[in-house]
C-alpha cells in the first residue's frame, strides 16, 4: 500500500483570519462551499473548528463513494486537520497570509492506497480527480469570502 497525496491551492482576496473562520465554520459556511460531489452532510458534534465531528459522503467518481466521518483538530494556527474515522484519509487545510488583504489556501489530502495494479491507477488518477473537486471548493470559498 502506497501513500497517495493530492494537493490543491489558491490565493484568495481576503485576509487569512476571515478565510480560516469560513473554513472552520462547519455549521454554516463550510456546507455552502461543497460541490455536488458531497452529500449527506451532517455536523454531529461541535461545528466550529477543533472538536467538530462532521459526516459526509464524497463521490469522487461515478463508481467510488467514500463515507467520511471526520474529526477536526487545529494542529497549528491557520491549520485545520480532518481525520476520517472510517479510513486512513487525512485532509489538512492551511491558510497563510499572501500579501495585503490576500491569503493562500493549501488543501492536502493523504491516504494509504491500494496495492498492485489497482494501487498504480489510484496513485495516478485519484489525485487529479480530488484536485478538481477541491478546486471547486476553493472557488466557492473565494466567492464566499471575497463578497
Amino acid at each position: 500500500m502506497a501513500q497517495v497525496e493530492a494537493t490543491t491551492e489558491r490565493v484568495v482576496a481576503a485576509d487569512a483570519e476571515k478565510v480560516f473562520d469560513a473554513l472552520a465554520d462547519y455549521r454554516g459556511t463550510r456546507q455552502r462551499l461543497l460541490p455536488e460531489h458531497f452529500s449527506e452532510y451532517e455536523v454531529r458534534e461541535g461545528g466550529d473548528g477543533e472538536g467538530t465531528l462532521v459526516h459526509w459522503k464524497l463521490q469522487a467518481t461515478s463508481k467510488r463513494v467514500r463515507d467520511c466521518l471526520l474529526e477536526v483538530t487545529e494542529p497549528t494556527d491557520g491549520e485545520l486537520a480532518e481525520k476520517d474515522r472510517n479510513s486512513s484519509m487525512v485532509t489538512v487545510w492551511r491558510v497563510t497570509p499572501a500579501g495585503e488583504g490576500s491569503s493562500r489556501v493549501v488543501v492536502t489530502t493523504t491516504w494509504k492506497g491500494a496495492g498492485g495494479i489497482g494501487g498504480f491507477f489510484e496513485k495516478t488518477f485519484a489525485p487529479k480527480g480530488l484536485g478538481r473537486i477541491y478546486d471547486a471548493v476553493l472557488a466557492n470559498l473565494a466567492a464566499e469570502v471575497e463578497k
